[in-house]
């Protein structure tokens, strides 16, 4: 016998909240009259709605997390980021201390090591087809062109490198990467492996292999070092992950700052889980885990794909990855085209840390 539902009790105006007496905290409008700056404009869009709520939390939040001595702060990126010129930016955020460490693709380093090298990238005019371009030895990234023959030059640069490592040891990516940055120190100019080299802030290639940098030594071992009298590089990738886990362990709080998603991502958010496992696999217990306390992410990946690059910091919380909001943790992400958010994030951050000084 079907019951009807339970008739709702009307509403009356003294029942209506205003707001305020909830502790709602009211919206304010972008007045662009007293916006002077990047860090001014990205105050009052926090207190908007939507992506500019989100762009401006992300300031907030990466300001905290780089001026909080404290904290660890680990950069990610994945994408074509060099190739979107925006090497200059995460170069600044290097050398200016932002970040502690970085984990990326080989691809941003490949890319960005050619403009490192003295070579250019060019727009693609959107009318040769793709075959055309192969012919020419122009290598299309959507909207842009990396040559073949830099690929060509900086591989016999790369390869004469590879014959001062030393051997015997296997080699981790943040050695090699170091290395790489050291050769280019004399150079003028700026780059992400001459700043992360300045400042030995170590910089982790999970996917090596993955990437024209990681070819390139696969050519060496293969046929370049035999011909030279070389013995073969041997690349070691759990020399990152123990190098990684002990450097995190250096400071009592974890910040994150994440370009896109991908490999760079998941291997950088990893650690917690693992030191979790370990700890409780050996004695039954994880006395210290290890969780990010902040966050930024920016990427336009929506959770609904499935992938890790669409993965909420909501989600980490979950698999011990990051502190939950209950227990400190503090995180923004804004769902957009890094190449847009990304520089102005960063501006308004450097804005607000000279104002420290």
């Amino acid at each position: 016998m079907s019951h009807s539902p339970e008739p709702k009790p009307a509403r009356s105006m003294s029942d209506l909240g205003d707001g305020s007496s909830h502790g709602l905290a009211p919206l304010q409008p972008l007045d662009l009259d007293k916006i002077d700056g990047f860090s001014s404009m990205l105050s009052q869009m926090r207190e908007t709605a939507f992506g500019g709520r989100q762009l401006g939390a992300a300031a907030d939040i990466l300001e905290d997390m780089v001026a909080d001595p404290d904290c660890l702060v680990v950069g990610t990126v994945s994408g074509a980021m060099t190739v979107a010129q925006m090497g200059l930016v995460l170069a600044d955020m290097l050398s200016q201390g932002m970040l502690d460490c970085l984990v990326c693709t080989g691809a941003l380093v490949s890319h960005g090591f050619i403009e490192e090298a003295g070579h250019h990238k060019f727009r693609h005019d959107g009318h040769t087809d793709d075959q055309t371009l192969f012919q020419k030895g122009y290598n299309r990234i959507y909207d842009s062109i990396e040559l073949e023959q830099s690929f060509d030059q900086v591989g016999f640069v790369v390869w004469d490198l590879l014959d001062t490592l030393e051997r015997g040891t296997p080699m981790a990516s943040h050695e090699l990467c170091a290395h790489l940055g050291k050769s280019l120190a004399a150079q003028k100019g700026r780059g992400i492996l001459q700043a992360a080299a300045a400042r030995n802030v170590p910089v982790y290639i999970p996917a090596l292999s993955d990437s024209e940098l990681g070819l390139l030594i696969y050519e060496y071992n293969d046929d370049v070092a035999p011909e030279r009298g070389k013995a073969p590089l041997i690349h070691d990738p759990f020399r990152d992950l123990d190098h990684y886990k002990r450097l995190l362990t250096t400071k009592s709080r974890l910040g994150i700052f994440t370009i896109g998603g991908g490999v760079p991502r998941n291997w950088a958010q990893q650690v917690g889980p693992l030191v979790d496992a370990f700890q409780r696999r050996k004695t039954g217990v994880c006395s210290e885990p290890l969780r990010f306390r902040y966050g930024v992410r920016i990427c336009p990946e929506p959770a609904h794909w499935g992938g890790l690059s669409g993965c909420s910091y909501s989600e980490g919380v979950s698999w011990g990855k990051f502190l939950a909001a209950s227990e400190g943790g503090r995180f923004a992400e804004v769902f957009a085209d890094a190449t847009i958010a990304w520089p102005i994030v960063v501006k308004a951050v450097q804005e607000r840390l000279a104002q420290r000084q």
